[in-house]
């Protein structure tokens, strides 16, 4: 008769934060359970504004559409681009009505031009958690210094501002410009939901990240050193990268980025 065989437990790819192991402690304090209020965020090289399609659709529309490129920004969102700018209007319109996700337009102060979208979005404010998606920025914008001051502006905001305690970021697991944002934020890699989706009639496996509120004041320490005026030249281009978290070993990814 044949042997019966046990099932292995899966190997994991990257080793449990030590203070996962902490589950089933009391929390004190709770939470203050905070909704994003609809307020401007205000940076060095961006200011975030509370979507207004009356606004910021025409910067948005050419932003995403004005050719190949731009529409290239849709590869892993949920909308297609849209056939014309009344299409895109009604959709940021929507948007701008809804309670969650909460949408910010991206506005590179240099230029003065709405370069971008980002939402919090699958908000549980009782448990502190909420995620960081939807982020597109026009293709001029993309790599510069206001697109990475906008996503260090929301992070603050969640774990400052907000109270969260855990704050996500979530990607089409092909997305891999999304998955090295997220690991050098300060990110940690959490795994892959495989079979999670059907966007546009395809597959998505959904590639997670989170950050912590243990993680969070060696990232607001580094995210202030980087913002630095001294580190930037005068045509803005870094002197310094962002350093990466001192638990690198746990973020994990890395060898598949």
């Amino acid at each position: 008769m044949e042997s019966v065989r046990t099932l292995s437990p899966p190997r994991a790819d990257a080793p449990l934060r030590p203070e996962s192991l902490v589950s089933g402690a009391p929390v004190s304090p709770l939470p203050p359970g905070l909704f994003p209020p609809r307020v401007p965020l205000e940076g060095i090289s961006v200011r975030l504004e509370p979507l207004d399609p009356a606004v910021h659709a025409d910067d948005l529309y050419a932003a995403s559409h004005e050719d190949e490129r731009a529409r290239g920004v849709w590869t892993y969102l949920w909308p297609a681009p849209f056939a014309d700018a009344a299409a895109f209007t009604a959709w940021l319109r929507d948007g701008a009505a809804a309670a969650d996700p909460v949408f910010y337009a991206i506005r590179d102060r240099a230029s003065a031009k709405a370069a971008g979208m980002a939402a919090f979005m699958r908000m549980a404010p009782k448990d502190g958690v909420l995620e960081i998606g939807h982020i597109w920025f026009a293709p001029w914008a993309q790599r510069t210094r206001a697109t990475s001051e906008a996503l260090m502006l929301m992070i603050r905001h969640a774990f400052d501002d907000l109270g969260s305690r855990r704050v996500e970021w979530k990607c089409d697991a092909l997305n891999l410009p999304s998955r090295r944002a997220a690991l050098r934020l300060g990110f940690r890699f959490e795994g892959v939901f495989f079979r999670h989706m059907i966007v546009k009639g395809r597959n998505r496996d959904t590639a997670w990240y989170a950050m912590i509120g243990e993680d969070w004041p060696e990232r607001r320490a580094a995210f202030a050193d980087w913002l630095a005026a001294e580190n930037f030249d005068a045509a803005g281009r870094q002197r310094r990268p962002l350093p990466r978290p001192r638990n690198d070993a746990l973020t994990g990814d890395g060898a598949a980025l």
